[in-house]
């Protein structure tokens, strides 16, 4: 079965970077690498990796970097955090879409509807 992700970079500027790949770790080489000079992230590095979550229907999870995409820094920041009581408050609109993943924090698992998150390590 494919692994897809959804991730969240923070720059150097101290902005965020939401993107997809089915590949993390060499998505994460090629922004930090600047591979694509023309990319967001290529002026904005170095970057670390945040949060990411994985999915396994590729559909769902570029649904999910869309919505993310539209996230406030302090939603998005909530997220990263693990603070997802905080979430639909943070909401622009008040409706808060609840096909959002499993989470996992480090040595925890936390269950949001079907979704499944995972607070990650760096890559090597």
């Amino acid at each position: 079965m494919k692994t897809y992700y959804v991730y969240i970079l923070k720059c150097s500027d101290e902005t965020y970077y939401t993107g997809f790949t089915s590949n993390l770790s060499k998505r994460f080489e090629e922004h930090q690498g600047g591979k694509h000079l023309d990319s967001y992230t290529f002026k904005r590095r170095p970057l670390t990796l945040e949060f990411y979550a994985e999915f396994t229907i590729a559909s769902i999870a570029i649904e999910a970097e869309k919505q993310i995409k539209k996230w406030s820094k302090a939603k998005k920041e909530a997220l990263i955090s693990g603070e997802f009581e905080k979430l639909p408050n943070l909401a622009k609109k008040k409706k808060f879409n609840k096909r959002i993943l499993s989470v996992r924090v480090p040595n925890e698992v936390r269950r949001i509807e079907n979704f499944s998150i995972q607070f990650p390590t760096p890559p090597s």
